[in-house]
This record gives C-alpha cells, sequence and structure tokens, in this order.
C-alpha cells in the first residue's frame, strides 16, 4: 500500500504541474496576443510533514504589451537616407627634385571623383512642420538627404546644423501637419524601467525593440565627457541611429546614438543621449546656428573609495580636479589640483561626468557658485564661466534657419587674440572644416575670413547675412599663409 500511495501521490504531483504549466504558456501567449491573461491560478497552502505551511505559489503575471505605444508613435520615426559627398582621388602625383616638376604639377591629369557611399539612418519627428532629430554622424559629410515617412512619402531633407560633441542634428523638410513625439524627462527614468526603441537597423524601417535601462549618466570610454548617456539593453543596431528611445508613456527620452560591440552587432549594451540635452542643441541651432557652451578650464576625474579616503571626504562623489589651465578662469579663481567639486549653483555633482554638463548648459561670461571640497572642509568659490571655442560644431551645410552661411558649406570659429597675432592677420574668423561648394571651390581649413563681395566680415553673424543676400555666387576674400586671395565660391 505504501508503494502505490506514493505512486499515486506522484501522479497528482505530475497533474499538478501540467496544468500550471499550461496556464502559464496560456498567459504568456494570451499577452503576445494582446489579450488579458486568465486569473493567476492560487494553490491552497499544504501543511509538511512537519506543521509548517509551504510557501505559497508565486502569481503569473503578463508582459508588458507595447503595441499601443507603437502605434501612437510609429509614425513620428523617419528613415533617412543619406548620398555622401564623392571623395578625390589622384590619378598621378610628381615628385621629386626634377626642376620640371614645378611645371608638370600644374599639368597634372584632372582628379577622379569615386563613387559617392551611401548611408543610412534612423530619425524622428519633434514639430508639425517638419523638424526632425537624428544623430549628427548620420548627416555628417551628406551631400543629399532623403526623409521618407512610414507613408512612404519621400522629402529632400536640409541640414539646419549638427554638432559632433553631443551627436545631435537637426533637419528640415518641407511638409506641414506632421505626426510629432512628445517628450519625457529623462532625469526620472531609472534602471529596471522598460524602454522601446524604433529604427531602421540594416535598412529595415520602423523596427521596434524593447529592453530596460541599464543604467543612467554613462560616460563612454574616449568620450570627452559632456553626454551622460542612457545605457540600456533594448537590441540597437547600424541604422538604429538617431532613432528614439521611448518610456512606457510613450514619450522620448532618448536618442539612440551608439553601442558596445566586439563584433560591429548588437551585443546587448546600446547608450543613447538623453532628449533634454538634445533639445538644448536644437534651440542654440535655430537661434544661433551654432552651440555656445561654457569652460572653466579645469580637468576633472571620479572620486574612487581609496581617493574619498586620502581626502577625507567619506562616500565618494564629487569631480576630483587634476588639471588647471593655467591662463583659465579656474586658475584666476584659485582652484588648484585636489580641490574636488561636490556642487555647482546648488545642483550636486556625483560623479566628474556631471561637471562638465552643467557647465556647458551656463551662459558664457556667468558666474558659476561651485562648492568645494579642500583641506577636509566645505569652501565656496566663484568661478566666471567663458566661451568654449567648440571646433566640432558646424553651420549647416544645406541652408539653415535664419539664413546662416551654411550655404557655402564651411565651419567657422572666432580666432583669439593670440591666434590673431601669431597668423599676423586682421581676420577674426577662421575656417575648421569645408565641404561641398566651399570644398569645390579649393577652400582649405586654416584659411581667414576677411570679406564678402566686398564686405568686411567679422562675426559669423556677419557672414550669415551676407551669403544670405547673395545671389548663385560670392567672392569670398581669404588670407591664407600670408596672401589675400579671392575665392568665387558657387553656391547654387
Amino acid at each position: 500500500m505504501g508503494s502505490i500511495r506514493t505512486w499515486s501521490l506522484a501522479i497528482a504531483a505530475g497533474l499538478l504541474v501540467a496544468v500550471v504549466t499550461h496556464q502559464r504558456s496560456t498567459a504568456f501567449a494570451d499577452s503576445l496576443q494582446g489579450r488579458s491573461p486568465p486569473a493567476p491560478l492560487r494553490l491552497a497552502s499544504t501543511a509538511s510533514p512537519g506543521g509548517a505551511a509551504a510557501a505559497p505559489a508565486p502569481e503569473v503575471t503578463g508582459l508588458p504589451d507595447f503595441s499601443g505605444l507603437v502605434e501612437r508613435n510609429g509614425p513620428s520615426v523617419v528613415n533617412i537616407s543619406v548620398i555622401e559627398k564623392p571623395q578625390q582621388a589622384n590619378v598621378m602625383q610628381w615628385s621629386g627634385n626634377d626642376p620640371l616638376s614645378q611645371f608638370f604639377r600644374q599639368f597634372q591629369m584632372p582628379q577622379q571623383q569615386m563613387p559617392p557611399e551611401r548611408a543610412i539612418g534612423s530619425g524622428f519627428i519633434i514639430s508639425s512642420d517638419g523638424y526632425i532629430l537624428t544623430n549628427a554622424h548620420v548627416v555628417n559629410g551628406a551631400a543629399h538627404v532623403t526623409v521618407k515617412l512610414t507613408d512612404r512619402r519621400e522629402f529632400p531633407a536640409k541640414v539646419i546644423g549638427m554638432d559632433k560633441r553631443s551627436d545631435v542634428a537637426l533637419l528640415k523638410i518641407a511638409a506641414h501637419g506632421l505626426p510629432a513625439v512628445r517628450f519625457g524627462d529623462p532625469s526620472k527614468i531609472k534602471p529596471g524601467q522598460w524602454v522601446v526603441a524604433i529604427g531602421s537597423p540594416f535598412g529595415f524601417d520602423n523596427t521596434v525593440t524593447a529592453g530596460v535601462i541599464s543604467a543612467t549618466a554613462r560616460a563612454l570610454p574616449g568620450e570627452d565627457n559632456y553626454v551622460p548617456f542612457i545605457q540600456t539593453d533594448a537590441a540597437v543596431n547600424p541604422g538604429n541611429s538617431g532613432g528614439p528611445l521611448f518610456n512606457m508613456q510613450g514619450q522620448v527620452i532618448g536618442i539612440n546614438s551608439q553601442i558596445y560591440s566586439r563584433t560591429g552587432g548588437f551585443m546587448g549594451m546600446s547608450f543613447a543621449i538623453p532628449i533634454n540635452i538634445a533639445l538644448n542643441v536644437k534651440d542654440q541651432l535655430l537661434k544661433f546656428g551654432t552651440v555656445r557652451r561654457s569652460r572653466i578650464g579645469v580637468e576633472v576625474q571620479d572620486v574612487n573609495q581609496p581617493l574619498a579616503e586620502s581626502f577625507g571626504l567619506g562616500i565618494p562623489h564629487g569631480a576630483l580636479i587634476s588639471g588647471v589651465d593655467p591662463k583659465g578662469p579656474a586658475k584666476l579663481a584659485g582652484l588648484r589640483p585636489g580641490d574636488v567639486i561636490t556642487s555647482v549653483n546648488g545642483r550636486r555633482i556625483d560623479r566628474s561626468i556631471d561637471l562638465p554638463t552643467i557647465i556647458a548648459e551656463l551662459p558664457p561670461g556667468s558666474i558659476a557658485h561651485l562648492g568645494i571640497w579642500r583641506d577636509h572642509r566645505n569652501v565656496m568659490v566663484d568661478v566666471r564661466t567663458v566661451l568654449l571655442h567648440d571646433q566640432s560644431t558646424e553651420l549647416a551645410k544645406n541652408g539653415g534657419a535664419h539664413g546662416d552661411g551654411g550655404r557655402l558649406g564651411i565651419a567657422v570659429r572666432e580666432l583669439t587674440p593670440d591666434e590673431r597675432h601669431q597668423l599676423h592677420t586682421q581676420g577674426r574668423l577662421v575656417i575648421e572644416g569645408v565641404s561641398g561648394p566651399a570644398l569645390t571651390a579649393g577652400l582649405q581649413a586654416g584659411d581667414v575670413v576677411l570679406g564678402v563681395n566686398g564686405q568686411r566680415i567679422d562675426t559669423i553673424d556677419q557672414l550669415r547675412r551676407a551669403v544670405a543676400k547673395a545671389g548663385h555666387s560670392v567672392a569670398l576674400l581669404i588670407q591664407r599663409d600670408n596672401a589675400q586671395i579671392y575665392v568665387p565660391v558657387d553656391i547654387g
């Protein structure tokens, strides 16, 4: 009898497992199809031989359903295709000490154009009148940009401007009544929360992937510690760049930008630019045609536990100053290596990446009230910020808002007084990069801009206005080495 009873209990237990397994499978299948799962199976507690009650079985719950979020927001996500500028390849080069080489160099065979390369990416509509955000690396070097909507309409896009430091670009298409996304607050996100990415990986339009937030305020190796990335495990691959990252309320909290990979494909770690940083870049590109950031002239690093103990700081936090620019505002304010910056204008500095992000947002010339840990005590130091000369911010290349100078295809910045003295020039603007019409005309990085069509140019705003008034071509007066020359540029 004992053996029969044991066998009977085994059969009963097996049937119970089968019922629970079936219900779990049914609940999972229902969740995938959008149906509400049945009420979870509850088991009555049974007494063990010792008299103790067994723990109740856990409730079976369904997975989140993203279909409504995708249906509402999918039409706001666009596919971006790019035709890059053709590359020039020299067919023949002359070298050596032959006196005739200088003569032959003037009659080289013409440069041969390499076939233009094509690239793809993603973006999303931020206003009904056609403004779109994407990554700067998606459209950098583009000769032509095309935006395709989910209804299969296609539009040529203008690159209003781009900022390589944050990897954000602003586009514009000639369309109205478009579905725009809503924005969330990245400061409220937490690791473990669900997120959804929509984009065009490998050119497959409107592909949806989901995951969770893995970390916030992540600094990437090799970066200049400006963007505090959102790390997720949502699958992101080439072509997803520039696409939106949504929270569960259907709000955009970031722009998918990078992945960590040893193979070139997704390996479980993707990184998004917080949307508040991207919107700040967008506003400045529209208002100024460039991005203005502040600096105080310090190099910083994270505070780990041994360093915190060395400085008597307790819990590791803050940005440890490891270097000070001898001509920067921090030096003038008395900051020195070994100081730990713990706050800026009352905002806590937890990690070193927090400092450049907060400082960069301040208007150049403003006062930053710094909380400093020095000699085992807290002190306050006021530092006046200065403009960060950001060589990675480019003017629009295809024309842009407010008639900026982007029709030329040049990126310029203001020269410092020391640079003007070293270059022996009266000019105030230097070319940092060339593309499109400027590249075709022979302009080069390092050329100093002196005038446009006989009008002296001292500021970026003057350059924009002069180019906006021009017709199909401009005569650009530049200084190259010690010579001044006019260069005609066909701007179409």
